[in-house]
């Protein structure tokens, strides 16, 4: 079972050196903090019909501040309610899955939201370049539904798969992951391995 939830620090670079071909290689990866979780729940086939474990991630007064539940289909489930979980389950190379919300970016237009090119600079258009463009025809007299045009942008939770493992420091509760997660430092991600 390779599982935890912590919180996301920020990000840093890391050095490795490769003797065969003498360079020095620099691995940009995301700092999580992870602190010990507490298993929570375990279902069973028999019980719920399926297999899951709820991990709770608690505060230095023992208040549960998150938690998740992660689904082991096909799995064998080794633990029950009260064991902990730190970050010696993972080791470096393993591929994960980060999921958390991303960062809200508040009202944002097409050009922004959909990477929609604009119009052009010169030939008559002059106040135009960031507009959409038509939204509709003559008929059926309405917008249909899906049309890319402005609106709210992130502030929902995403899920990036395929990371990897880059270092874990077991003294210190943090998981090094290769490249960027959602979300701001300080909030709450869900790592599990493919």
């Amino acid at each position: 079972m390779k599982c935890i939830i912590g919180r996301k620090l920020g990000m840093s670079t890391v050095y490795r050196e490769n003797p065969s071909e003498k360079t020095v290689k620099a691995i940009v990866v995301t700092v999580l903090d992870c602190t010990p979780n507490v298993v929570g729940l375990v279902r069973t086939d028999e019980r719920d019909g399926y297999r899951a474990v709820q991990l709770r991630l608690q505060s230095d007064k023992g208040k549960v501040v998150s938690s998740c539940e992660f689904r082991f289909d096909g799995q064998d489930v080794d633990v029950k309610a009260g064991d902990p979980v730190d970050v010696s389950v993972f080791s470096s190379g393993d591929k994960v899955a980060v999921s958390g919300v991303s960062k809200a970016k508040g009202f944002q237009g097409v050009v922004k939201r959909h990477g929609f090119s604009g119009s052009p600079r010169t030939h008559g258009h002059r106040h135009d370049l960031r507009a959409p463009g038509s939204i509709g025809s003559a008929f059926p007299q309405h917008v249909f539904k899906g049309r890319k045009m402005a609106g709210r942008m992130g502030g929902v939770r995403s899920t990036v798969h395929g990371l990897t493992v880059v270092d874990v420091d077991v003294e210190k509760n943090l998981l090094l992951v290769s490249g960027s997660i959602p979300g701001v430092p300080g909030r709450t991600v869900f790592v599990s391995v493919l």
